[in-house]
């Protein structure tokens, strides 16, 4: 005989299986723009030589922004505005 409790659990697990659906669902296309815009910095740093620091936040501008936010950090590390290697951070 099936107890309220087992009902409960099952009810239970069935919505933490699809709110991990619904969590993996939403994150894929950041998880593969970071991918595509991670291996344009590689790949414009071993043809064309321009480094790029890659930080957290270097990532984050990537997976959100995808190639053209790859293209912005190669374009504000040429430019020397930001994602520069080496660079002194003061913090204030």
């Amino acid at each position: 005989m099936v107890t309220t409790f087992e009902i409960a659990a099952l009810l239970l697990v069935l919505g933490a299986v699809l709110g991990a659906y619904w969590i993996v669902k939403a994150v894929k296309p950041f998880i593969w723009n970071a991918i595509v815009g991670l291996v344009v910095l590689l790949l414009v740093e071993m043809v064309l030589g321009i480094e790029v620091a890659i930080t957290p936040l270097v990532v984050l501008i990537v997976a959100i922004g995808g190639l053209p936010g790859a293209i912005l950090v190669i374009l504000l590390a040429v430019l020397e505005v930001a994602f520069v290697p080496g660079a002194i951070v003061f913090l204030l």
